[in-house]
């Protein structure tokens, strides 16, 4: 996707009132300011699909704490406190795209908007402006990994994005629903996403939950075919293996097909993952034994709230904690297995 040439300055102050950033240099050729529209908790900045950089400058007269959501529900700045009468300065980068959350969605709003939030924010400036030398880490997943479009739902991909840093984006293209045979078989999902990857770009793949009748033959085929699209466009495939359903044996442990994602056919899917993995030599995000050892060290009660079992009954789709904390997990591989520079994270 080619950058767009235009730039996009705006800074809002404490009262929320708005104001345009003059060029930092008197002369510079700069193309002219475009100011956001903001309200007290959300500024929308009128930019064409795109990757842009975000600076926030955080802080008031009192004490405060902010984070930053944007798009469909993305967490893009984790809670961050300011003491009293200081300035703390943040950046990250954002992916936007029409449709704007799941692919097969609706298209939501046209350019990008941010939302204010956390338990005491206060925004001193925000500005946003194209990235130049920005690295995607496309998603291609299913509902678990998506950007849910409603509470209580939250997938870990719409999480991700708190835990980089300015430099590196997520562009979320999982889609509730979808299997290795859907995904690769519509064309507003593969089709779409793979013309959009980059040289150096990570690709990670999480699809299982939904191969309930896919074979072990085509389910392997279908990851392979994923792996060879992406090394195709210069990109670098990683092999995500799914997070475990909240199914316990009575002996606390998840040892089970259900809870370890075997379906209707006897196919493990991720016994199948770690093996194409293995074979085509690419990174392995092993969540499924990641989430399992979370999952049952909490235990049957402590592990209800990952999940939207006090909600919803439902011991497969994540509460915000639960697409949090495997975002977290994430994260922390991406760091470990050295796709991702340090630099680029945050820890906390």
């Amino acid at each position: 996707m080619r950058r767009p040439s235009i730039a996009v300055l705006a800074a809002v102050a404490l009262s929320t009132a708005l104001s345009a950033v003059p060029a930092e240099a008197a002369g510079a050729a700069r193309p002219a300011p475009v100011p956001a529209e903001c309200t007290a908790t959300t500024c929308h900045f009128d930019v064409p699909p795109g990757t842009y950089d975000v600076r926030v400058l955080l802080g008031g007269d009192t004490e405060s704490s902010t984070a930053i959501t944007g798009e469909t529900r993305r967490a893009l700045l984790p809670e961050t406190a300011a003491p009293a009468g200081e300035r703390v300065a943040r950046s990250f980068t954002v992916d936007v795209r029409t449709p704007e959350g799941e692919p097969t969605g609706p298209d939501g709003n046209s350019g990008l908007d941010l939302v204010i939030g956390g338990t005491a924010p206060a925004l001193a400036d925000i500005r946003v402006t194209p990235a130049r030398h920005a690295r995607q880490i496309f998603l291609v997943g299913d509902s678990t990994v998506c950007d849910q479009p409603g509470d209580p739902y939250y997938g870990w991909g719409q999480q991700l994005p708190q835990y980089l840093r300015k430099g590196l984006s997520v562009a979320n293209h999982a889609d509730s629903g979808e299997s290795t045979v859907t995904y690769l078989g519509n064309p507003q999902l593969w089709a779409t996403v793979q013309p959009r990857i980059h040289r150096g770009d990570l690709v990670l793949v999480q699809l299982a939950h939904n191969d309930k009748t896919t074979d072990e033959a085509t389910y392997r085929a279908n990851l392979e075919a994923l792996v060879a699209g992406v090394r195709e466009k210069g990109g670098r495939p990683v092999l995500v293996t799914p997070i475990v359903r909240r199914w316990f044996n009575s002996d606390g442990t998840l040892n089970n097909g259900t809870a370890l994602l075997v379906n209707g056919l006897g196919v493990d899917h991720p016994a199948v993952v770690r093996s194409v993995a293995e074979a085509e030599d690419v990174p392995l995000i092993d969540l499924t034994a990641l989430s399992k050892a979370l999952v049952e060290s909490l235990g049957p009660e402590g592990s209800k709230s990952l999940y939207l079992y006090n909600e919803k009954r439902d011991n497969t789709h994540t509460s915000v904690r639960g697409a949090t904390a495997y975002a977290g997990l994430v994260r922390d591989e991406l760091v470990v297995q050295g796709l991702v520079p340090e630099g680029l994270v945050r820890v906390g």
